[in-house]
């Protein structure tokens, strides 16, 4: 992320949470569940854009791979076994330190680096993803700007972020931090995006929305896609043909 977009308090947030990232009855336990939905989303886009069989393991291999905000590895690690070489950035030094420890623990090789994304080495990736970030940072429309020019050409980009609706306020903020599903000052409501709102975004950057799908709660299995986009919703987009 540019010295634009980052935000210290966010940052300082969420690095005090490292030590419990990987930990799915910990502080984090909600993006636990969340994570396999993500996947699921993120590996059927990956089949679509490239064309690539649905049985096959290792969809990524021979590609590039870029996780911003990529915390302490959740989808950094994942991303690497479907075969790319992964680079993950996040805000905070402690999430990378407990990223790099666990990464090595489980023998896989990613790269990661803690502070802007504009300071990491010129480079473009074949995929690009960004979970629950573009709403905790100051200025969404240059951090877009930032992660578009980290796509390269022929490229992937996949979002997500919670929609700013009145239910999203109840469930996201007031009941969750109050019954400690996430941490108290997670989420500031009044920085969520709309869905017209981040298109734009991304419409702004040069990018073309591809897909969209809602990311709701599930009695059976935790959280499931599709349905509702009234609380949270992914985006995948990539350079115009």
């Amino acid at each position: 992320m540019s010295a634009a977009t980052i935000n210290p308090h966010e940052a300082a947030h969420f690095g005090a949470l490292a030590a419990d990232w990987w930990d799915p009855h910990g502080s984090s336990a909600m993006l636990h569940k969340l994570n396999p939905v993500r996947l699921a989303y993120i590996r059927d886009q990956i089949d679509a854009h490239w064309h690539v069989d649905a049985r096959e393991r290792h969809a990524l291999a021979g590609r590039s791979a870029i996780d911003v905000g990529c915390g302490a590895g959740l989808l950094a690690e994942p991303l690497a076994r479907m075969g790319a070489a992964v680079t993950g950035v996040d805000a905070a030094p402690e999430n990378i330190a407990a990223a790099q420890g666990h990464a090595a623990g489980q023998g896989l090789e990613i790269t990661y680096f803690a502070g802007e994304l504009a300071v990491l080495p010129l480079a473009t990736f074949d995929l690009v993803t960004s979970m629950e970030v573009v709403e905790h940072v100051t200025d969404p429309a240059a951090f877009v700007g930032e992660l578009a020019a980290r796509l390269a050409p022929g490229g992937l980009m996949i979002l997500s972020t919670p929609n700013r609706t009145m239910l999203s306020k109840l469930l996201l903020v007031e009941a969750a931090e109050r019954i400690g599903a996430v941490p108290r000052g997670t989420h500031d409501w009044d920085q969520f995006l709309k869905p017209e709102e981040l298109t734009k975004l991304l419409e702004g950057a040069g990018l073309e929305v591809i897909d969209r799908t809602g990311l709701s709660p599930s009695a059976a299995k935790g959280f499931k896609l599709g349905g509702s986009e009234a609380l949270n919703y992914l985006v995948a987009a990539r350079w115009p043909a």
